[in-house]
């Protein structure tokens, strides 16, 4: 029943689908997109705006000793967060070329354009994400590991 003369329909590999589902769930990612020669099939939920926020801004408020142990580190980052070398895409950030190497940055690392800060992987492919400019690290606002959505802020340097 799989006539590949058919072009008016698609055929829809509803297993494929469900597996997607589950990894959104699982990686905690909000879309997902497959390409299989002329076939792409995108799933995709939609996020709660107050969600999301929490990810990345309120993180130095919910840590009292954080604050408290580094006033100075903390009013830059929420101040800067719009300059921040965002994410080009949704993935997961890692801060190390591999596991038990030594990160990439830190703050207060001079780098120059075009060193890398990041590392996000999206569908097996490790993209390396490069300061635009040279300054000074004064934020890195992932984790490790840490799943990141779109446009999303990784690094301020100033």
């Amino acid at each position: 029943m799989n006539d590949k003369t058919d072009k008016g329909a698609m055929q829809i590999d509803v297993n494929l689908v469900r597996e997607l589902a589950g990894l959104l769930d699982s990686t905690h990612l909000t879309e997902i997109e497959v390409e299989d020669g002329d076939r792409k099939i995108r799933v995709a939920r939609k996020v709660q705006v107050a969600a999301a926020a929490p990810v990345y801004a309120p993180a130095p408020a919910a840590q009292p000793v954080a604050v408290s142990a580094a006033p100075a580190g903390d009013p830059a980052p929420a101040a800067s967060v719009g300059n921040a070398v965002k994410s080009p895409m949704v993935g997961t950030a890692y801060l190390a070329a591999e596991p038990g190497a030594a990160p990439f940055i830190h703050v207060g690392h001079q780098v120059k354009a075009g060193d890398t800060l990041v590392i996000v992987e999206a569908m097996k492919v490790m993209n390396p994400i490069t300061a635009p400019s040279g300054g000074t690290v004064k934020a890195i606002l992932v984790e490790n590991g840490q799943p990141v959505e779109f446009d999303q802020p990784l690094v301020v340097i100033e």
